[in-house]
């Protein structure tokens, strides 16, 4: 069948294969970052997802096995902030039992915003967690707050880092989204506070996610500025992937303190090696995390016991994707089209 791959994963159009499967498990989120979920859209009056309309653990648990079947390896867990919702730790138990093909453990991650992570660590480490990434975007109190839209302090999310550190959730990724004129200048705080630490600290070009954060060219601070702003400091050298279609390109500190990523998806697009689907907080799924559409599974999960058709669908799907939407926005030739927020099918 010419839509397999090698390995016996399944092939989209493009010939890349289905790897990676990320699950929104909330669309709520206690932070209002301006790139993402932007308080003035999503204030007090905002309309979440009632909980009938989420996928329950047992509908998300026949999704994932049915998308390893077909080639994933990682599954990484996010929301809005996944940390919200209610029993998180019984998912992740339930996730940490599937294995591949090969009966090797499927390698479970998860992303959250660390400030419900002091209290979660040791459980979700204790459910079979295997490694975490933490937002970040400042340290300094005020810039902190204009990013997430909130009163939070920065010191939370760090307690969060070192609890996680402590019962070994590691290694941790820290990222930071970088919006020019905001902050730019929290590019080396960054750098010194987790050097020799052990955590990578990792950069992202400001995207233009869903239709409500105000994207423009002008707010990116691209990853070849923000590269040579840490080297004229900490002179760095490249490192090679550690596996194919990774997003972050990675850079070691020349002096052995540890190392950095910086994700272009802006200036340097990777879609030509992207091997992610997005499954939706109510159980959409979607090819791209630009899309402006996705497929429905929760009715067939609902209504049909039967797996068949739920795994032709996921199958065709892959089948006939062809998304490249951040190579063609390199080549300004995208249409403007409605997107699919990202506080809805997770980062």
């Amino acid at each position: 069948m010419h839509n397999l791959h090698a390995g016996g994963s399944c092939l989209d159009n493009l010939q890349r294969p289905l790897r990676d499967l990320r699950i929104s498990v909330t669309d709520r989120c206690n932070l209002r970052c301006t790139y993402c979920m932007p308080d003035e859209v999503f204030g007090k009056n905002f309309v979440f997802l009632r909980h009938a309309d989420l996928l329950s653990f047992e509908e998300i648990i026949r999704v994932a096995r049915h998308c390893i079947a077909l080639g994933v390896r990682k599954i990484r867990l996010s929301g809005g902030e996944p940390l919200l919702r209610h029993g998180i730790e019984r998912l992740v138990e339930m996730l940490a039992t599937l294995v591949d093909s090969n009966g090797k453990p499927i390698d479970l991650a998860l992303t959250t915003n660390g400030t419900l992570l002091a209290k979660k660590a040791r459980s979700l480490k204790d459910a079979g967690l295997a490694r975490l990434n933490v937002s970040l975007d400042a340290l300094d109190e005020n810039i902190f707050h204009t990013m997430s839209g909130s009163n939070t302090s920065p010191a939370l999310v760090l307690e969060g880092i070192a609890a996680a550190q402590a019962c070994g959730l590691t290694p941790i990724k820290v990222n930071a989204v970088v919006k020019r004129g905001i902050n730019e200048s929290e590019i080396l705080p960054l750098i010194r506070r987790f050097r020799h630490t052990g955590v990578i600290m990792r950069f992202i070009e400001y995207m233009d996610v869903g239709n409500t954060n105000g994207w423009r060219l002008d707010d990116v601070v691209t990853a070849s500025e923000i590269l040579s702003k840490i080297n004229n400091e900490y002179p760095l050298r490249s490192l090679s992937p550690q596996v194919p279609g990774e997003v972050a390109k990675r850079w070691a500190f020349q002096d052995g303190s540890g190392e950095i990523g910086v994700i272009s998806s802006v200036t340097q697009a990777f879609c030509h090696t992207c091997s992610r689907l997005r499954l939706s907080t109510d159980g959409k799924l979607y090819t791209c995390l630009f899309a402006s559409e996705g497929t429905d599974l929760r009715t067939l999960l609902r209504t049909e016991p039967d797996d068949a058709q739920l795994q032709e669908r996921i199958t065709a799907l892959w089948h006939n994707r062809a998304d490249r939407y951040s190579q063609l926005r390199c080549a300004a030739s995208v249409p403007s089209a409605k997107k699919i927020e990202m506080s809805y099918i997770g980062g």
